[in-house]
């Protein structure tokens, strides 16, 4: 049997048994539910623990992660990972006991209740939104296909990848809601992390533990001036970038509120940190170090390219298994999440309070994939996809984190103060970081700096647009302690 259709057939065994599991798991639950919504983007409120863990690691990582930060090949990446640990500890401890105080199905609702306004609730809810259709979807999309071309070496074009990612992962979202996708995201995810940990010990092997020849510039942890995470922008912006996309984002967020608890939840969320810190570092940056060594400075081919070469055909079919199950699974959870966003927030809101849930999430989740494919030219044509979805999501990312700010930290704000802060906050840090405008990079500032900026400017805004507009004081109310 040749080596081609080993891989191929282990490949295309291990998937379809990922499948039947979360078939078995799933069948027969959650058709009597009587609230359609929360079946379908909260999985009725069901999900055990280790589901909600393994569907929180599985959505953040995937082949963005894997093929992005191997592909920076250096070990200055880890410490995105390091403060993910920060942001889920915050989100276990100061953003969910909120969420379900509030009985929350997006992180947005939260938003209403706080200000007493749909309308907030709305906006936010579109910028989520955009950030999944046009950053997220499409960047998986992209980096999972280029990730089994380079593996498999497939002499295709990477649309025609693409489009077998994105019409299954659309299936799942379609068909099986949030249970399905928690589900398959976290057998998919005990199977990732095994291979991925693999391939980190093939990798050593290959240069006999020795690192010797590679420049020290891509084996610190401190970064300098010039370096993709200077060491100062720790004490600034990162922080608030992590407290943003695992405490406020709706496609993290929503797997933590799906538990039966509180409790459930953090215990979750808390498993969900060990595996970030103990096993996440590793995996993401010490083959693309080695890939130098082995390769050279091969950018975002670098993952498929060490994979194919050191693993044997039939470890590389179940590592391309557990890799497309990856992508599968992010894919689909972000098309769940900004389609429970739009669902929950804009069409319940504004157009019919009683839809059927189904049948509207398959038509906005197919409206999304058809957007998705038609990004994925735009992203193969960037320098380096990790730093390009950063970059990007920075325009949503502080401006919405000051609303969350300035809602759970004060009462008597208006919701349109809170709204103008983001308008401005998107305006300003898009000002400060494309290069095409004049104020770029303002005293060469590198953008992590520029997101802590964002985020003062934004609650500063909010707040003086309040006293002078308005006409109104805030008043400080914590909402974890406030009265509901």
């Amino acid at each position: 049997m040749s080596e081609g259709i080993i891989q191929i057939s282990v490949f295309l065994g291990v998937t379809l048994l990922i499948a039947v599991l979360t078939y078995i798991h799933c069948k027969g639950k959650g058709h009597r539910e009587a609230n359609q919504t929360k079946e379908y983007f909260l999985a009725g409120g069901g999900l055990a623990w280790y589901f909600v863990a393994g569907s929180i690691t599985l959505t953040n990582l995937s082949t963005d992660q894997l093929v992005g930060m191997n592909g920076n090949q250096m070990a200055l990446l880890a410490l995105w990972e390091f403060s993910a640990v920060v942001g889920l500890i915050i989100l276990a401890k100061v953003f969910l006991p909120v969420y379900y105080r509030y009985n929350c199905t997006t992180t947005t609702e939260l938003l209403e209740r706080r200000y007493n306004d749909k309308n907030i609730r709305a906006v936010i809810s579109t910028l989520f939104f955009l950030g999944s259709a046009l950053i997220f979807c499409p960047a998986v999309i992209y980096s999972g296909s280029l990730f089994m071309i380079n593996m498999f070496d497939l002499q295709v074009n990477i649309m025609t990848v693409a489009v077998a990612f994105a019409a299954v992962g659309a299936m799942y979202a379609i068909f099986g809601g949030l249970r399905a996708v928690a589900v398959s995201d976290t057998y998919s995810g005990v199977l990732l992390l095994v291979m991925a940990l693999v391939v980190v010990f093939v990798a050593l092997q290959a240069i006999d533990y020795d690192f010797s020849g590679i420049p020290p510039e891509r084996l610190t942890l401190i970064g300098d001036d010039e370096s993709p995470i200077p060491w100062h922008t720790l004490l600034t912006g990162m922080i608030f970038i992590q407290m943003f996309y695992w405490g406020t984002n709706q496609v993290i967020t929503q797997r933590a509120m799906a538990a039966p608890n509180i409790k459930e939840a953090q215990k979750g969320v808390f498993a969900a940190a060990g595996i970030r810190l103990l096993i996440v570092p590793a995996i993401i940056v010490i083959p693309g170090i080695i890939a130098f060594k082995l390769y050279g400075d091969i950018g975002d081919a670098t993952y498929g390219r060490i994979v194919g070469d050191l693993l044997d055909p039939s470890l590389s079919g179940v590592f391309a298994a557990a890799m497309a199950a990856a992508v599968l699974t992010t894919y689909n959870s972000n098309l769940n999440s900004a389609t429970a966003l739009y669902v929950c927030d804009i069409h319940q809101a504004y157009i019919n309070d009683k839809p059927n849930v189904p049948k509207l999430s398959g038509l906005v989740t197919a409206l999304l994939t058809v957007v998705s494919l038609a990004l994925v030219p735009v992203y193969a044509s960037a320098e380096s996809i990790i730093n390009l979805i950063q970059q990007l999501y920075g325009l949503l990312s502080m401006p919405i984190l000051s609303v969350f700010a300035v809602g759970l930290l004060f009462k008597n704000v208006h919701a349109n103060a809170a709204i103008t802060a983001v308008i401005f906050g998107v305006l300003f840090y898009g000002a400060m970081s494309f290069e095409f405008s004049p104020l770029h990079a303002p005293f060469g500032l590198h953008y992590i700096h520029l997101m802590f900026i964002t985020l003062l400017s934004c609650v500063s805004v909010a707040l003086l647009v309040n006293a002078l507009v308005f006409k109104q004081k805030p008043v400080f109310s914590w909402a974890n302690t406030a009265e509901m």
